[in-house]
């Protein structure tokens, strides 16, 4: 417990470890790679060479911030499976499903669905037989859930009826987010920097992503990133900043917690989507984001109080 007379933390100090604040900070700068990777998509972009983009823009960005610390790493087993595991589950495999998704499904509807990935991690943290929530938490968790349903049922937007094989490809991004947040609970490696856990996870992503697209062929469609050059620079900057605070909401937050990055970044991809893109949903979808809305605020609430 801190002493009252001790001087006050600086702002950014305290938003550092403050899991709220984390968790709207990281939700925001994920929603904002759904209208820009639609925008990149629509512009000849493919989706596997705007993932790569993702993982590997965010992991040099903050190379360079470990080697101006002059931090050093001494990797190990734990460390050498860690960055695998994380780097196909929580970046390639999700990043590749959702930009692939997006055309089909629009950023705002692609965005929706992560909301699904507070559910899953639930039922996973119990499969792995960790602590379950807190009522507040649980409840919070089954409204935004029931928001979800919601969206997905009006497939789409307003007369663009979406096939259900989209909305399934885009269900499994939820699922694969969620078994990371479990696995990094369970093998997060003790002691070691948030930001060296993001640099390396996210270089193993981008390497194996460059390996799937060499092997069929597509290392020329690299090219294409040249013609939105300004895109890149905001989802570079966008995905460095998220990730060097992700892991830190990890350790602040929970895995609980965590998962709800995907609800706030929802928010984000839809006004993104409908005031940026004109896209346009009908009633329902807004009934089930105003739930949706319900169900964050009650988790926030429940970590708050925790």
């Amino acid at each position: 417990m801190s002493n009252p007379t001790d001087p006050p933390q600086p702002l950014l100090a305290r938003l550092f470890h403050a899991p709220a604040a984390l968790l709207l900070m990281v939700g925001s700068l994920l929603g904002l790679s759904f209208p820009l990777g639609k925008l990149a998509g629509a512009a000849g972009v493919p989706p596997l060479v705007w993932s790569a983009l993702l993982s590997g823009g965010g992991a040099v960005v903050l190379a360079l911030a470990l080697l101006l610390r002059r931090r050093k790493v001494q990797m190990n087993a734990q460390l050498t499976r860690y960055f695998i595991i994380v780097a196909v589950v929580s970046y390639a495999l999700p990043n590749a499903l959702v930009f692939t998704a997006i055309p089909h499904l629009g950023s705002a509807y692609a965005a929706i669905l992560f909301t699904l990935s507070p559910m899953f991690t639930v039922i996973f943290s119990f499969a792995a037989r960790l602590r379950a929530p807190r009522r507040l938490e649980l409840a919070g968790i089954v409204i935004g859930f029931v928001g979800t349903l919601l969206v997905a049922s009006a497939r789409g937007e307003i007369g663009r009826s979406v096939e259900w094989f989209w909305i399934g490809l885009g269900a499994l991004v939820p699922v694969s987010l969620a078994l990371g947040n479990v696995y990094r609970t369970l093998d997060l490696p003790k002691g070691t920097p948030s930001l060296v856990l993001a640099v390396g996870s996210n270089a193993v992503a981008a390497l194996l992503l460059l390996v799937l697209i060499g092997i069929t062929g597509g290392l020329g469609d690299f090219a294409t990133l040249g013609t939105v050059p300004i895109l890149v620079a905001i989802q570079v900057a966008a995905t460095a900043a998220m990730l060097a605070l992700f892991f830190q909401l990890q350790v602040v937050g929970g895995r609980v917690t965590l998962s709800q990055i995907g609800t706030v970044a929802a928010a984000v991809g839809v006004v993104a989507g409908t005031a940026g893109l004109g896209e346009r949903y009908p009633a329902i979808v807004w009934i089930g984001i105003a739930i949706i809305a319900v169900g964050i605020s009650l988790t926030v609430r429940a970590r708050m109080r925790a």
